[in-house]
Protein backbone atom coordinates (compact mmCIF):
# COMPACT_ATOMS: atom_id res chain seq x y z
CA UNK A 1 0.00 0.00 0.00
CA UNK A 2 1.12 3.66 -1.10
CA UNK A 3 2.06 5.85 1.95
CA UNK A 4 2.64 9.32 2.71
CA UNK A 5 6.17 8.79 1.43
CA UNK A 6 5.52 7.80 -1.58
CA UNK A 7 3.39 10.46 -2.47
CA UNK A 8 5.26 13.18 -1.84
CA UNK A 9 8.06 11.63 -4.22
CA UNK A 10 5.35 11.81 -7.28
CA UNK A 11 4.54 14.78 -6.13
CA UNK A 12 7.86 16.69 -5.06
CA UNK A 13 6.72 18.04 -2.21
CA UNK A 14 7.27 17.44 1.67
CA UNK A 15 6.29 14.82 3.57
CA UNK A 16 4.47 17.46 5.69
CA UNK A 17 3.03 18.82 3.04
CA UNK A 18 1.39 15.64 1.99
CA UNK A 19 0.17 14.99 5.58
CA UNK A 20 -1.33 19.01 5.75
CA UNK A 21 -3.13 18.57 2.72
CA UNK A 22 -4.82 15.37 3.57
CA UNK A 23 -5.70 16.70 6.82
CA UNK A 24 -7.15 19.96 5.11
CA UNK A 25 -5.01 22.49 6.70
CA UNK A 26 -5.34 26.24 5.34
CA UNK A 27 -1.78 26.75 4.92
CA UNK A 28 -1.72 24.71 1.80
CA UNK A 29 -3.39 25.94 -1.11
CA UNK A 30 -6.63 24.51 -3.03
CA UNK A 31 -4.49 23.39 -5.95
CA UNK A 32 -1.91 21.84 -4.00
CA UNK A 33 -4.34 20.09 -2.07
CA UNK A 34 -6.04 19.18 -4.90
CA UNK A 35 -3.34 17.72 -6.14
CA UNK A 36 -1.69 15.75 -4.01
CA UNK A 37 -5.43 14.05 -2.91
CA UNK A 38 -5.68 12.98 -6.78
CA UNK A 39 -2.30 11.18 -6.53
CA UNK A 40 -3.33 9.35 -3.19
CA UNK A 41 -6.49 8.74 -4.46
CA UNK A 42 -4.81 7.18 -7.95
CA UNK A 43 -1.71 5.45 -5.70
CA UNK A 44 -4.54 3.69 -3.42
CA UNK A 45 -4.00 5.72 -0.07
CA UNK A 46 -5.93 4.94 3.00
CA UNK A 47 -4.71 6.71 5.93
CA UNK A 48 -4.57 4.38 8.95
CA UNK A 49 -6.51 5.37 11.87
CA UNK A 50 -4.76 3.55 14.61
CA UNK A 51 -1.20 5.36 13.76
CA UNK A 52 -2.75 8.39 13.06
CA UNK A 53 -4.68 8.00 16.66
CA UNK A 54 -0.76 7.26 18.24
CA UNK A 55 0.49 10.24 16.29
CA UNK A 56 -2.09 12.73 17.03
CA UNK A 57 -3.37 11.25 20.48
CA UNK A 58 -6.61 11.74 19.37
CA UNK A 59 -9.11 8.82 18.60
CA UNK A 60 -11.14 10.82 15.69
CA UNK A 61 -14.13 9.58 17.45
CA UNK A 62 -16.65 12.02 19.59
CA UNK A 63 -19.69 11.05 21.71
CA UNK A 64 -23.08 11.96 20.90
CA UNK A 65 -25.13 11.91 24.30
CA UNK A 66 -29.11 12.14 22.76
CA UNK A 67 -31.98 10.48 25.08
CA UNK A 68 -35.02 12.42 25.41
CA UNK A 69 -37.80 11.71 27.76
CA UNK A 70 -40.40 10.07 25.01
CA UNK A 71 -37.75 7.48 24.11
CA UNK A 72 -38.59 9.54 20.51
CA UNK A 73 -34.57 8.74 19.25
CA UNK A 74 -34.01 9.86 15.72
CA UNK A 75 -37.54 10.36 14.68
CA UNK A 76 -37.51 13.66 16.77
CA UNK A 77 -37.41 15.87 13.62
CA UNK A 78 -36.01 18.66 14.88
CA UNK A 79 -33.25 17.12 16.81
CA UNK A 80 -32.70 14.52 13.83
CA UNK A 81 -32.07 17.73 11.59
CA UNK A 82 -29.57 19.32 13.93
CA UNK A 83 -27.78 15.81 14.50
CA UNK A 84 -27.85 14.82 10.86
CA UNK A 85 -26.06 18.73 10.22
CA UNK A 86 -23.65 18.63 12.94
CA UNK A 87 -22.49 14.91 11.64
CA UNK A 88 -21.64 16.04 8.42
CA UNK A 89 -19.73 18.95 9.73
CA UNK A 90 -17.42 16.82 11.81
CA UNK A 91 -17.21 14.28 9.33
CA UNK A 92 -15.66 16.84 6.88
CA UNK A 93 -12.97 17.61 9.56
CA UNK A 94 -12.42 13.97 9.81
CA UNK A 95 -13.77 12.47 12.76
CA UNK A 96 -16.50 10.13 12.99
CA UNK A 97 -19.30 9.63 15.79
CA UNK A 98 -20.77 7.34 18.20
CA UNK A 99 -23.51 7.09 20.25
CA UNK A 100 -23.26 7.05 23.80
CA UNK A 101 -25.00 4.10 25.38
CA UNK A 102 -24.45 3.52 29.19
CA UNK A 103 -28.00 1.66 29.42
CA UNK A 104 -27.19 -1.18 29.07
CA UNK A 105 -24.20 -1.88 31.04
CA UNK A 106 -23.04 -0.60 34.64
CA UNK A 107 -21.09 1.81 33.53
CA UNK A 108 -22.13 5.95 33.86
CA UNK A 109 -21.77 8.10 31.01
CA UNK A 110 -18.22 9.64 31.94
CA UNK A 111 -16.97 5.99 31.95
CA UNK A 112 -18.57 4.49 28.81
CA UNK A 113 -16.67 8.16 27.16
CA UNK A 114 -13.55 7.35 28.92
CA UNK A 115 -13.99 3.59 27.69
CA UNK A 116 -14.80 4.53 23.96
CA UNK A 117 -11.76 7.65 24.24
CA UNK A 118 -14.05 9.70 22.65
CA UNK A 119 -11.95 13.09 21.70
CA UNK A 120 -14.94 15.07 22.59
CA UNK A 121 -19.12 14.86 23.21
CA UNK A 122 -22.44 16.57 22.10
CA UNK A 123 -25.09 16.34 24.61
CA UNK A 124 -28.59 17.26 23.30
CA UNK A 125 -32.03 16.49 24.31
CA UNK A 126 -31.24 14.75 27.76
CA UNK A 127 -31.88 15.27 31.14
CA UNK A 128 -29.07 18.22 32.33
CA UNK A 129 -30.05 17.52 35.74
CA UNK A 130 -29.63 13.65 35.67
CA UNK A 131 -26.38 13.07 38.11
CA UNK A 132 -24.43 11.35 35.71
CA UNK A 133 -24.71 14.39 33.17
CA UNK A 134 -23.24 16.49 35.44
CA UNK A 135 -20.95 14.97 35.95
CA UNK A 136 -19.98 14.20 32.71
CA UNK A 137 -20.24 18.09 32.26
CA UNK A 138 -17.64 18.43 34.83
CA UNK A 139 -15.24 16.48 33.38
CA UNK A 140 -11.97 17.21 31.21
CA UNK A 141 -13.77 16.37 28.17
CA UNK A 142 -14.26 19.09 25.37
CA UNK A 143 -18.07 19.26 25.17
CA UNK A 144 -20.51 21.30 23.35
CA UNK A 145 -24.57 21.13 24.92
CA UNK A 146 -27.50 22.06 22.24
CA UNK A 147 -29.67 24.01 24.02
CA UNK A 148 -28.41 24.35 27.67
CA UNK A 149 -26.16 26.41 28.99
CA UNK A 150 -23.65 25.74 31.40
CA UNK A 151 -21.19 28.18 32.81
CA UNK A 152 -17.76 26.20 31.83
CA UNK A 153 -19.11 25.03 28.34
CA UNK A 154 -20.06 26.14 25.00
CA UNK A 155 -23.84 26.28 24.29
CA UNK A 156 -25.28 26.23 21.28
CA UNK A 157 -28.76 27.56 21.44
CA UNK A 158 -31.77 28.90 19.45
CA UNK A 159 -33.13 31.89 20.09
CA UNK A 160 -36.36 31.37 21.97
CA UNK A 161 -36.73 34.54 23.19
CA UNK A 162 -36.72 36.02 19.64
CA UNK A 163 -38.67 33.09 18.09
CA UNK A 164 -41.70 33.36 20.28
CA UNK A 165 -41.76 37.01 20.08
CA UNK A 166 -41.93 36.83 16.31
CA UNK A 167 -44.33 34.57 16.00
CA UNK A 168 -46.69 36.13 18.65
CA UNK A 169 -46.22 39.50 17.03
CA UNK A 170 -47.19 38.00 14.12
CA UNK A 171 -50.55 36.32 15.40
CA UNK A 172 -50.93 39.84 17.03
CA UNK A 173 -50.44 41.48 13.31
CA UNK A 174 -53.43 39.11 12.11
CA UNK A 175 -55.85 41.04 14.69
CA UNK A 176 -56.00 38.16 17.02
CA UNK A 177 -56.29 39.32 20.63
CA UNK A 178 -57.48 36.23 22.55
CA UNK A 179 -54.25 33.88 22.17
CA UNK A 180 -53.66 30.60 23.97
CA UNK A 181 -50.38 28.87 24.53
CA UNK A 182 -50.05 25.46 25.43
CA UNK A 183 -46.51 25.19 26.53
CA UNK A 184 -43.83 21.81 26.96
CA UNK A 185 -43.01 19.99 30.12
CA UNK A 186 -40.48 22.32 32.51
CA UNK A 187 -36.84 22.75 30.79
CA UNK A 188 -34.75 25.44 29.95
CA UNK A 189 -36.36 26.30 26.47
CA UNK A 190 -40.03 25.96 28.01
CA UNK A 191 -39.09 28.58 30.48
CA UNK A 192 -37.61 30.98 27.56
CA UNK A 193 -40.44 30.31 25.54
CA UNK A 194 -43.23 31.26 28.57
CA UNK A 195 -41.75 34.16 29.50
CA UNK A 196 -41.22 35.57 26.33
CA UNK A 197 -44.93 34.84 25.45
CA UNK A 198 -45.85 36.67 28.81
CA UNK A 199 -43.66 39.65 28.05
CA UNK A 200 -44.38 40.04 24.49
CA UNK A 201 -47.96 39.66 24.85
CA UNK A 202 -47.66 42.82 27.68
CA UNK A 203 -45.95 45.03 25.24
CA UNK A 204 -48.71 44.58 22.83
CA UNK A 205 -51.11 44.67 25.47
CA UNK A 206 -52.67 41.17 25.39
CA UNK A 207 -54.58 40.08 28.27
CA UNK A 208 -53.54 36.43 29.03
CA UNK A 209 -56.16 34.89 30.72
CA UNK A 210 -54.78 31.70 33.45
CA UNK A 211 -57.10 29.34 31.71
CA UNK A 212 -55.54 30.08 28.45
CA UNK A 213 -52.18 28.77 29.76
CA UNK A 214 -51.36 24.96 29.73
CA UNK A 215 -48.93 22.36 29.70
CA UNK A 216 -48.52 19.32 27.38
CA UNK A 217 -45.25 17.52 26.86
CA UNK A 218 -43.46 17.96 23.86
CA UNK A 219 -44.16 15.79 20.93
CA UNK A 220 -47.46 14.61 22.84
CA UNK A 221 -50.36 14.44 20.11
CA UNK A 222 -52.49 12.93 23.04
CA UNK A 223 -52.50 15.58 25.55
CA UNK A 224 -52.58 18.08 23.33
CA UNK A 225 -55.75 17.16 22.18
CA UNK A 226 -57.03 17.15 25.35
CA UNK A 227 -55.77 20.56 26.72
CA UNK A 228 -57.32 21.72 22.82
CA UNK A 229 -60.80 20.46 24.33
CA UNK A 230 -60.36 21.77 27.03
CA UNK A 231 -59.60 25.46 25.67
CA UNK A 232 -62.34 24.59 22.96
CA UNK A 233 -65.08 24.56 25.87
CA UNK A 234 -64.25 27.53 27.28
CA UNK A 235 -67.09 30.18 28.11
CA UNK A 236 -64.77 32.89 25.91
CA UNK A 237 -62.21 30.38 23.69
CA UNK A 238 -59.29 31.64 21.73
CA UNK A 239 -59.18 32.44 18.70
CA UNK A 240 -55.68 31.18 18.17
CA UNK A 241 -53.42 28.11 20.33
CA UNK A 242 -49.99 27.97 20.15
CA UNK A 243 -48.50 24.79 20.52
CA UNK A 244 -45.16 23.14 22.12
CA UNK A 245 -43.81 21.97 18.70
CA UNK A 246 -44.83 21.20 15.31
CA UNK A 247 -45.83 17.23 15.75
CA UNK A 248 -47.72 17.97 18.76
CA UNK A 249 -49.37 20.86 17.45
CA UNK A 250 -51.13 17.76 15.24
CA UNK A 251 -53.00 16.47 18.18
CA UNK A 252 -54.74 19.37 18.51
CA UNK A 253 -55.57 20.25 14.44
CA UNK A 254 -57.34 16.52 15.25
CA UNK A 255 -59.34 17.84 18.35
CA UNK A 256 -60.60 20.81 16.57
CA UNK A 257 -61.53 18.93 13.33
CA UNK A 258 -63.30 16.67 15.70
CA UNK A 259 -65.28 19.60 16.78
CA UNK A 260 -66.55 20.25 12.93
CA UNK A 261 -64.32 23.28 12.88
CA UNK A 262 -62.28 24.78 10.14
CA UNK A 263 -58.23 25.91 10.36
CA UNK A 264 -58.10 29.19 10.28
CA UNK A 265 -61.42 30.52 9.17
CA UNK A 266 -63.18 29.05 12.76
CA UNK A 267 -59.97 29.14 14.85
CA UNK A 268 -55.84 29.76 14.05
CA UNK A 269 -53.21 27.03 15.49
CA UNK A 270 -49.41 27.58 15.44
CA UNK A 271 -46.68 25.04 16.07
CA UNK A 272 -43.06 25.32 16.76
CA UNK A 273 -39.62 24.05 14.95
CA UNK A 274 -40.52 23.85 11.23
CA UNK A 275 -40.31 20.30 10.52
CA UNK A 276 -40.90 19.51 7.17
CA UNK A 277 -44.19 17.39 7.23
CA UNK A 278 -45.65 20.91 8.55
CA UNK A 279 -45.33 21.72 4.89
CA UNK A 280 -47.10 19.52 3.60
CA UNK A 281 -50.46 19.11 5.39
CA UNK A 282 -53.70 21.25 4.45
CA UNK A 283 -53.40 23.77 5.35
CA UNK A 284 -49.90 24.57 6.08
CA UNK A 285 -48.42 25.53 9.11
CA UNK A 286 -48.13 28.38 10.45
CA UNK A 287 -45.15 28.36 12.76
CA UNK A 288 -41.36 29.47 13.99
CA UNK A 289 -38.71 27.55 12.08
CA UNK A 290 -35.12 27.45 13.81
CA UNK A 291 -32.29 26.76 11.95
CA UNK A 292 -31.65 23.53 13.00
CA UNK A 293 -28.87 23.00 9.70
CA UNK A 294 -26.92 25.99 11.45
CA UNK A 295 -27.21 25.14 14.70
CA UNK A 296 -25.57 21.82 13.80
CA UNK A 297 -22.80 23.30 12.07
CA UNK A 298 -22.32 25.86 14.90
CA UNK A 299 -22.00 22.92 17.20
CA UNK A 300 -19.98 20.83 15.33
CA UNK A 301 -17.23 23.99 14.15
CA UNK A 302 -17.26 24.82 18.06
CA UNK A 303 -16.55 21.10 18.92
CA UNK A 304 -13.72 20.04 17.00
CA UNK A 305 -12.15 23.82 17.38
CA UNK A 306 -12.30 22.85 21.30
CA UNK A 307 -10.46 19.40 20.56
CA UNK A 308 -7.86 20.74 18.26
CA UNK A 309 -7.20 24.63 19.95
CA UNK A 310 -8.31 24.24 23.50
CA UNK A 311 -6.37 27.08 24.53
CA UNK A 312 -7.80 29.59 22.57
CA UNK A 313 -11.11 28.44 22.16
CA UNK A 314 -13.67 30.51 23.73
CA UNK A 315 -16.36 29.46 26.22
CA UNK A 316 -19.26 30.96 24.97
CA UNK A 317 -23.01 30.93 24.20
CA UNK A 318 -23.78 30.59 20.58
CA UNK A 319 -27.50 31.89 19.56
CA UNK A 320 -29.30 30.78 16.23
CA UNK A 321 -32.11 32.71 15.21
CA UNK A 322 -34.85 30.92 13.60
CA UNK A 323 -37.66 33.11 11.14
CA UNK A 324 -41.76 32.80 11.35
CA UNK A 325 -42.95 30.41 8.64
CA UNK A 326 -46.75 32.25 7.59
CA UNK A 327 -48.07 29.15 6.75
CA UNK A 328 -51.88 29.09 6.46
CA UNK A 329 -53.18 27.94 9.52
CA UNK A 330 -53.33 31.75 10.99
CA UNK A 331 -56.05 33.42 9.65
CA UNK A 332 -56.93 37.76 9.49
CA UNK A 333 -59.86 38.61 11.63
Amino acid sequence: MASMKDISRVCGVSIATVSKALNDHSDIGEETKANIRQVAKEMGYFPNSSARALKTNRTYNIGVLFSDEAQSGLTHDYFANVLESFKRTVERKGYDITFINASKSRATYLEHCKYRGFDGVIIACVNFYDPQVEELIRSDIPIVTIDHIFNNRIAITSDNVKGMKDLLTYIYEQGHRRVAYIHGADSAVTRSRLSSFYKTAEELGLRIPDEYIREAAYRDTKQTMEETLALLDLPNPPTCILYPDDFSSFGGINAIKERGLNIPEDISVAGYDGIRVGRHIEPQLTTLRQDTKLIGEKAGECLVDLIERPKTTLIEQVVVEGAVFQGKTVGTI
